[in-house]
């Protein structure tokens, strides 16, 4: 799992946050994501399934996309297809996805890149992997999550933001045991690149074989931990985790993640400030309300989100 890489040694070093008297949040909840299918076929786990809305809040949803070593001809992406009332955080761990969207944006992403996709207002675009990988086959893996908008800014303009793996703010923990990539939001004074309409933290964490971490938490944000690979525990309480394992953390300021003795393991962290809103979500679209759903269906079917531009990026098919 590369994503972005460096010689702990080197990063400035986040204090353990009990020695000033943190409190370290318990698990609240511990859940097994299923597996299912996204788009024209690639494999997926379901992170949130079967999380109550409140306890996410303000993340809607997140695949895990992968990890998977693909033939070649079997990578498969998305078609273009609509959004409206969220934004879209997709982070590409190895591999590569291309991006394009009826708005003007768009480009690659792989290996630790991140692409923050505003919906707004209503957007269509599409994701898929390039002729390249298509043909030869290849590692594939990657997250792709959705953080929910407050109604004030669901009609907000679409925006486009391609974060590259030199953006990431990387640091470590006391004893040099972790790699800490914060991709937005704030952990210990250390603010990630990404640009959020919604107060969130988003990072990567890995955490070598044997050794424990503790990080500072907003207290006023929810946690969340899911695991990308590896084995371990989390929670002063040792709750165990394992690969699609997601823990949803009750109140506190400070999160203990440790890695099994024989392992390391990697963790994606979240957290956000809750919006507190009426969510009403129906496939492409998260709105508050559903005659609001139903206005975005009829917005799309009328072209009001946008089209698809004449040379637009194509899935591709031998």
């Amino acid at each position: 799992m590369p994503a972005v890489t460096a010689d702990t040694l080197t990063l400035p070093r986040i204090v353990d946050p009990t020695a000033a008297g943190a409190v370290i949040r318990p698990v609240h909840r511990i859940i097994d994501a299923p597996s299912g299918h996204e788009g024209e076929g690639f494999p997926v786990r379901r992170a949130f399934a079967g999380v109550p809305d409140s306890e996410l809040d303000p993340f809607i949803h997140m695949d895990q996309m992968g990890e998977v070593n693909y033939a070649p001809y079997e990578p498969r992406g998305t078609d273009w297809h609509p959004h409206r009332g969220f934004e879209t955080v997709t982070y590409i761990i190895d591999g590569t996805f291309l991006h394009q969207d009826s708005h003007g944006g768009g480009g690659s992403i792989s290996n630790g890149a991140t692409q923050w996709m505003t919906a707004g207002r209503g957007i269509l675009h599409i994701e898929t992997p390039p002729e390249s990988l298509v043909i030869t086959g290849g590692l594939f893996h990657g997250l792709q999550l959705w953080v929910n908008l407050p109604a004030s800014m669901k009609m907000s303009e679409p925006r486009y933001q391609n974060l590259e793996p030199e953006d990431v703010v990387l640091a470590t923990t006391h004893d040099a045991g972790a790699l800490l990539r914060i991709i937005a939001g704030d952990i210990d004074g250390y603010q990630g690149p990404g640009g959020t309409h919604t107060p969130i933290t988003v990072a990567h964490l890995t955490i070598e074989a044997g050794h424990e971490v503790r990080l500072p938490w907003n207290p006023s944000y929810n946690a969340l931990a899911y695991t990308l690979s590896g084995s371990g525990t989390v929670g002063a309480e040792g709750v165990p985790m394992h690969t699609g394992r997601l823990a949803v953390f009750a109140s506190g300021d400070a999160l203990q993640f440790t890695a099994s003795p024989h392992e390391s393991i990697d963790l994606y962290l979240l957290g956000g400030q809750p919006i507190r809103e009426p969510v009403a979500k129906y496939g492409p679209f998260v709105m508050n309300t559903r005659a609001e759903l139903q206005q975005a269906f009829e917005d799309f079917q009328a072209g009001r989100l946008g089209v698809v531009p004449a040379h637009g990026l194509r899935p591709y098919r031998r």
